[in-house]
């Protein structure tokens, strides 16, 4: 787990997407799996982003007339090696909201969802944008326990982009950008469990 922080503008939002393929490089270079991603064409980028990425945002983008349920389906139906649909729903506390629609869930059950989404493909990499900046302080404890836990269990890489400065405590690595250049990057030694986590 790696945690991107800096002030509004600071460039963080940007470099996650370059890294998801939906920004383009003015210069340099970005490596994912020994592959430089820059130069990838539009076909291939489509493939990286099908069979190694999965996205959270900060703002759910759940289909509203999709059941919870439907809605994790459509990200399914893109990958050769879904995890358990089942599985998935029961890890992330979603069971008994399945056959929900967004509009009827609290918004960190909506967030759960758009985390499921992301998920079920099986990514290597789970990019999350402000994947609390939306959520009151005990749902967005709740969803970084989550992460922690989906991290845990799956081993799925996360970049976490967050001005959020106590989401630092938790990752194993921390990425502090200020003016579009990497400030500070280091190796977090003594991470605390996001259930330990003091005030969001």
């Amino acid at each position: 787990m790696c945690a991107i922080l800096g002030p509004s503008g600071s460039g963080k939002s940007t470099f996650l997407n370059i890294i998801g393929g939906l920004d383009t490089l003015d210069s340099g270079t970005i490596m994912v799996e020994q592959e430089e991603i820059g130069g990838l064409n539009d076909k291939k980028l489509l493939d990286y982003r099908r069979d190694t990425l999965g996205f959270v945002f900060q703002f759910y983008n759940l289909v509203p007339n999709l059941t919870v349920r439907e809605n994790i389906q459509v990200c399914e139906y893109l990958s050769e090696e879904p995890l358990d649909m089942d599985e998935l729903l029961e890890t992330l506390g979603m069971k008994e909201q399945q056959h929900k629609f967004p509009a009827q869930l609290s918004g960190g059950q909506q967030q759960r969802c758009s985390i499921a989404r992301a998920l079920i493909k099986n990514p290597k990499i789970l990019l999350c944008d402000e994947p609390t900046g939306a959520l009151d302080s005990v749902s967005a404890r709740d969803i970084l326990i989550l992460l922690e836990t989906i991290n845990h269990k799956y081993g799925t890489t996360m970049l976490i982009v967050t001005h959020n400065t106590v989401i630092k405590d938790m990752v194993h690595k921390v990425i502090e950008i200020k003016d579009g250049k990497i400030r500070k990057d280091y190796t977090n030694e003594k991470r605390v469990p996001a259930a330990l986590l003091e005030e969001l």
